[in-house]
């Protein structure tokens, strides 16, 4: 018996000594939300970081840093976001407050604060269940760096090869690394995992992978997963045609896929749009594995400045868009003042420095609404995803993981729209969970799912259980009460008005 006991005690504390490997890494990711910042301009909490500061110029420091994030914390918490994801940190040349012109790969920019800063930082959020991404850099170096300068490390940059600054300005001031020199190699797996060490970060965000050499980035992916199993990695691009190379890196947790994220901004930045056009735009992408869904970067034209040129209103539009992000297959990944929302046009306009002051509570309390959604419902992170139905601007989706269904109905449309859905059992109802609508079985069996224009719901499958007498019986018995009440005071009243009369007439 002591024996049976002790092996009790003894299987579940084998199973959490056991490493969680690359697959546990993968279903990880898929339970994200993440909360994109560019440090320089999010919140300045140290004021005394100040020689490179010029909030006149929008191209020099706005004076955003570390610990201005963890002052956020918690507020970013509420939201219902999971993650951070900060630009990079590393020491850059003047001027550099995007991250992207690296000098050392080895030090925190001292505009941002310190090593102590950034590991109090990972500290707090792992604390509030958090996880921290830091961007990593492995395709530029700053043309001030002494990697690109120094005459013995000649051979570790492409010489001549420039970047198209104008699709990329931000990019303007750097040398490309020769990633075939097995020197460079070393050195950047080297760099990437001090900052694994050193502050105990969850993972990195690698910038560009698409210009990367895909020798060199099939090695660099695999021994940092090799070397930190749990690790996440995800990657984002430059250009609209992903290479099936990075498609096929299993060591990538979330890959960006750029022209299926201009559809979903383009669909919701303007009415009318059919929503089924994303489903088919991700159903003809030639992947369905999950990848990174951001319709607002510090890249692009803020989401609610596209959508407010077309005249749209911002809670409205960023409900719907949010709805279709958080429900279907991806992660999302939000740029900071999406919560807002904020506005901005192209680079720099885009990132200006977040207003903590304004805001609108409606729009944040949806995005922890929506948060909450996604986490009690596995479907919707793991789910598969089907198009079931759809009438000109409005479609409904399903996702289906175990014995779990939901459904998803998007009006994105300017006029109220209903959409016929087959494949529910009979006897069933579907409950709205944003805003309690229900829908009941037709008499041909289907079930109807009517929206007003530019309106979201998320539906679960319940028992048709009809009226709830339970909760209308006491509001028709006050009802009649009220009734019979009018009628009797009338009746009463006309008897006595009968008599005054009858006694005005005897006199």
């Amino acid at each position: 018996m002591k024996k049976h006991f002790i092996y009790i005690l003894l299987v579940p504390l084998l199973f959490y000594c056991l490493p969680l490997g690359h697959a546990s890494a993968a279903d990880d990711a898929s339970n994200q939300v993440i909360y994109d910042i560019l440090v320089d301009r999010f919140n300045n909490a140290d004021q005394s970081n100040h020689e490179q500061v010029n909030l006149e110029n929008p191209l020099a420091y706005h004076g955003g840093d570390i610990e201005g994030i963890t002052q956020k914390l918690d507020e970013i918490k509420e939201l219902g976001f999971t993650m951070l994801s900060l630009s990079p940190i590393m020491a850059n040349t003047q001027n550099g407050y995007h991250g992207y012109w690296i000098e050392n790969f080895y030090e925190v920019e001292e505009q941002f604060g310190t090593m102590d800063d950034l590991r109090q930082l990972v500290d707090e959020a792992h604390k509030r269940e958090m996880k921290v991404l830091l961007e990593f850099v492995p395709n530029y170096v700053s043309k001030q760096s002494p990697l690109a300068t120094d005459p013995a490390k000649a051979d570790w940059i492409v010489p001549n090869e420039t970047v198209t600054v104008d699709a990329a300005p931000w990019l303007s001031e750097v040398a490309v690394l020769n990633q075939q020199n097995e020197a460079v190699q070393a050195y950047l797996l080297d760099a990437a995992q001090y900052w694994m060490d050193e502050a105990n970060v969850d993972g990195l965000r690698l910038y560009g992978v698409d210009e990367a050499q895909p020798a060199f980035l099939e090695r660099f992916t695999a021994e940092l997963k090799e070397n930190n199993p749990a690790m996440l990695l995800t990657a984002t691009v430059l250009g609209d045609n992903t290479p099936a190379y990075l498609l096929e890196n299993d060591a990538i947790d979330l890959l960006e896929n750029r022209a299926y994220n201009r559809t979903i901004t383009n669909i919701f930045s303007n009415p009318d749009q059919p929503v089924k056009d994303a489903y088919e735009a991700w159903n003809s992408s030639g992947s369905k594995s999950t990848g990174l869904l951001q319709i607002d970067t510090p890249f692009t034209p803020r989401f609610t400045q596209q959508f407010a040129e077309q005249g749209r209103n911002s809670v409205t539009a960023w409900k719907l868009a949010l709805t279709y992000l958080y429900t279907t297959p991806g992660v999302p990944s939000m740029y900071q003042g999406s919560e807002i929302p904020m506005y901005g046009g192209a680079y720099p306009d885009n990132q200006r420095l977040v207003d903590f002051n304004s805001g609108d509570s409606e729009l944040k309390e949806f995005y922890t609404r929506i948060s909450a959604l996604r986490n009690e419902f596995p479907a919707l992170r793991k789910g598969d995803y089907k198009l079931v139905g759809s009438d000109k601007g409005m479609s409904v989706f399903s996702r289906s993981y175990e014995n779990e269904t939901i459904y998803i109905a998007i009006n994105n449309d300017s006029e109220s729209r209903v959409v016929s859905i087959d494949g529910v059992t009979s006897g069933k109802q579907l409950r709205g969970l944003l805003g309690d609508n229900i829908t009941r079985e037709g008499d041909n069996g289907a079930y109807k799912i009517g929206l007003d224009r530019e309106t979201a719901e998320v539906y679960t499958i319940e028992e048709d259980k009809g009226l709830n007498w339970l909760f209308i019986a006491p509001i028709l018995l006050v009802f009649f009460l009220f009734i019979g009440a009018v009628l009797y005071l009338s009746k009463k009243q006309k008897k006595r008005s009968m008599e005054q009369a009858w006694n005005n007439n005897k006199a």
